[in-house]
């Protein structure tokens, strides 16, 4: 059984790409161990986009005409997806897709679903925890300045930005995109601070969140808040990068290894993806693709055994009824094909010390200050006092 998709295994997203393909390598090894599915071996066909949207249509052509692969998937983000879609849609293909937060606003295909936390409003749930973390503050924060990468991507949670610090009650006083080809960040730092926002919102790819923060750093630029929706600091490499520069931030993750979300196949599955990390060039860590990636493989496997083909038309029919039982919890779709709940974690960095990638192994430089639980504690406000305070501890 031969399944093909496309992942960015070089360019920008190479880290979390190559993430996905190791913990995809994992289930493979898994599921043939087991026998395969319907009693064929699996084979996946993984072929590498190099971070260009442009390349991706192409990619899915030559697997469904040329390797005639009998089922396809999405690869990670909506670079890799995309592009994808206007072909899976025509062709009628199953498509389960991985962490792409905004493809259903534009395609609305009832044979697509998404394994990513963000729920059925994925706008506004990436950053809900972090308005509403700030607004419970005293002094609550009034202004935020928006700062963006100019691209497709930073559209849907800018958007959903706006809308939660409205609820709350702030207001924007400055927006700014920049391009992705931007490599000094300081003037548009410096540029900032002039008009003294309480908050300072990012949405940001890997590279711009490091250039970004190092920025800040330099700068000393202590607004009562930053982050938001920053992609880059869930990464091992990137943490490790920047160390205590993060101490004080406040992001998004959708997974940590604290207590309600580790298991026994978490533990299992990190445990073997991070003695084969270095070799493959992927996250260290690998908390934030690999538990969803081999999740969505999880989901894949599922919906084939149970309607016993590769029919499009009966998999996409049985994944909008079904619960799926993976290691990342009980998963059901929506009419959408998002997930029928958010689960996105609000975290903030402190007690990072030197730039050792032991310290972040734990979670314990990573306090969850949203959504309320066992493992979630209380935000350090403002900015400069979160910077210098100790490592976290948990609170219930």
């Amino acid at each position: 059984m031969k399944i093909g998709y496309c992942l960015s295994l070089s360019g920008g997203l190479a880290a979390n790409g190559r993430a996905a393909r190791l913990a995809h390598q994992i289930w493979q090894e898994d599921v043939n161990a087991r026998g395969g599915i319907l009693g064929r071996p699996v084979e996946l066909l993984c072929l590498d986009d190099e971070t260009k949207p442009d390349a991706v249509a192409g990619l899915y052509q030559r697997l469904l005409d040329t390797e005639k692969v009998d089922l396809v998937i999405g690869g990670y983000g909506d670079n890799s997806v995309a592009p994808a879609m206007p072909l899976i849609t025509e062709r009628g293909r199953f498509f389960v897709s991985l962490m792409a937060l905004a493809v259903q606003a534009r395609f609305h295909d009832d044979r697509y679903f998404v394994m990513i936390p963000t729920g059925p409003h994925p706008g506004t749930a990436l950053t809900e925890g972090f308005f509403d973390v700030l607004a419970r503050q005293n002094p609550k924060p009034e202004t935020v300045a928006i700062l963006a990468a100019d691209a497709p991507f930073s559209l849907m949670p800018v958007q959903g930005a706006k809308e939660n610090l409205a609820h709350n009650g702030m207001r924007v006083v400055s927006e700014t995109r920049y391009p992705l080809v931007t490599a000094d960040f300081r003037p548009l730092i410096d540029e900032l601070r002039t008009t003294a926002p309480d908050v300072l919102f990012l949405c940001s790819y890997i590279n711009d969140s490091a250039g970004l923060l190092k920025a800040i750093g330099e700068a000393a630029f202590e607004p009562k808040a930053i982050g938001g929706a920053m992609i880059g600091p869930q990464n091992g490499v990137v943490k490790a990068q920047l160390g205590p520069l993060l101490n004080g931030l406040v992001n998004y993750e959708y997974w940590l290894p604290v207590e309600g979300l580790v298991n026994p196949a978490t533990d299992t599955l990190l445990e073997r993806y991070q003695a084969r990390a270095q070799a493959e060039g992927a996250d260290p860590l690998g908390y934030y693709v690999a538990p969803l990636a081999y999740a969505q493989m999880q989901v894949v496997a599922q919906a084939i055994s149970a309607v016993g083909s590769l029919d499009d038309a009966a998999l996409s029919a049985y994944a909008h009824s079904a619960t799926f039982d993976t290691l990342v919890g009980d998963v059901t779709f929506g009419d959408d094909g998002a997930w029928t709940r958010s689960r996105v974690l609000t975290v903030q960095f402190h007690g990072i010390e030197g730039n050792e990638i032991a310290q972040f192994r734990s979670g314990t430089t990573e306090a969850v200050v949203h959504p309320g639980g066992p493992s979630t504690s209380q935000l350090i406000y403002p900015y400069a006092a979160a910077k210098r305070a100790p490592q976290p501890s948990t609170t219930s």
